[in-house]
């Protein structure tokens, strides 16, 4: 009996391997397929311990299993390879200076049912960052947090109680700040063009798509991330996307959305600085992300205390000075005409579907 019981948890956690390995394959926005792309790691764990049991299978059937597991768990360490310290970095860290080109920024989910203000408050305070940005507030939120974004001469607010509230508050000199709507269901986007003290301007967009859960397809987060990534092509200028993208670093859209706006990621090369979920060890994954034009370099990229959200907070200085970031990146292949001629017939399209009322003048 022992032995079928093994044999049988064998045989179930492998196919659940295979199964879910094969799953996010299919081309479809539906959430219980979307929602394999977040798990990845977990699943090249479980399926090295699984090929680990098959050894001990009687059956001459188990090398086909093996083989099939061997090849799943491959897909998903190269998936996850550039999220490691093994592969090149994209961002190599400059020096800390204060000569006003360097920027600091906080962006934290703060969970809207958590009551950790005060938490939140003293990370505000502790971080003393140029510009903050927060995910899920309502009304609760912004007033507990009154004073300590007292010293923001700056603050935008999106107040909502169905966890797609916002609050950006900076100390920058603001050019542009306002809350956008780039899907039909008006989920909210921040979207800020800001100088630094030294002069240097750059554009800011803050995100926070729905999930792939039980009622929602990816069908408007994924429309909602790609269509923000012209926004780096729409203006030579430097231009970062921050926010709880409720996508993994390294799912398809993540991918393309780098792809469109030419965008490089801190986390390469560097590991995976898992955001979510911050209550549990085993589930963790990056999904908070942040992505910035090869214009921009990186000073410091951490996550930050936990703060009784479900979210870890990320805590990243920017340099500014284009001659620092372009001997400090490795910045991607540039897109072919053709396809940027394509991208731009797309998003076209697709911005007819908006409130143009609602839509940043990217000019």
């Amino acid at each position: 009996m022992a032995n079928f019981l093994f044999a049988a948890a064998v045989v179930f956690f492998g196919l659940l391997v295979l199964v879910t390995t094969l799953l996010p394959l299919v081309p479809s926005h539906a959430w219980w397929i979307r929602a394999w792309d977040f798990p990845r790691l977990q699943l090249l764990i479980l399926g090295c311990a699984v090929i680990v049991g098959a050894m001990f299978l009687g059956s001459p059937a188990k090398w086909i299993f093996i083989a099939a597991l061997v090849a799943a768990c491959a897909y998903q360490a190269v998936r996850i390879y550039p999220y490691t310290p093994l592969a090149r970095t994209e961002m190599n860290n400059v020096p800390q200076r204060d000569d006003g080109s360097q920027t600091t920024i906080l962006a934290s989910n703060v969970e809207m049912p958590n009551e950790e203000f005060d938490r939140v408050a003293d990370l505000i305070a502790e971080t003393d960052a140029d510009s903050v940005f927060l995910m899920e507030t309502n009304e609760t939120w912004f007033d507990r947090l009154a004073d300590a974004l007292a010293s923001y001469p700056t603050v935008v607010t999106e107040l909502r109680d169905n966890y797609y509230g916002m609050i950006f508050a900076t100390r920058l000199t603001v050019h542009q700040a306002q809350i956008v709507y780039l899907t039909p269901d008006e989920t909210p986007t921040l979207f800020a063009e800001l100088e630094t003290p030294s002069g240097h301007r750059f554009r800011f967009v803050g995100l926070h798509p729905r999930p792939p859960v039980p009622g929602n397809s990816t069908k408007d987060r994924d429309a909602q991330i790609i269509y923000s990534a012209r926004f780096a092509r729409a203006k030579e200028m430097p231009l970062m996307a921050v926010g709880d993208f409720n996508d993994a670093a390294w799912s398809d859209t993540s991918r393309r959305f780098k792809h469109v706006g030419g965008y490089v990621d801190p986390r390469v090369g560097r590991g995976l600085v898992a955001s979510f979920d911050a209550k549990s060890k085993l589930l963790r994954t990056p999904i908070d992300q942040f992505y910035a034009t090869p214009d921009i370099a990186l000073v410091d990229f951490r996550r930050g205390p936990d703060v009784g959200s479900d979210h870890f907070p990320l805590i990243t200085r920017i340099e500014l000075d284009r001659d620092i970031a372009q001997e400090a990146n490795v910045p991607p292949p540039p897109l072919p005409d053709d396809t940027l001629d394509e991208l731009d017939r797309v998003m076209t399209t697709y911005r007819k579907t908006l409130d143009a009322r609602h839509l940043p003048d990217l000019d």
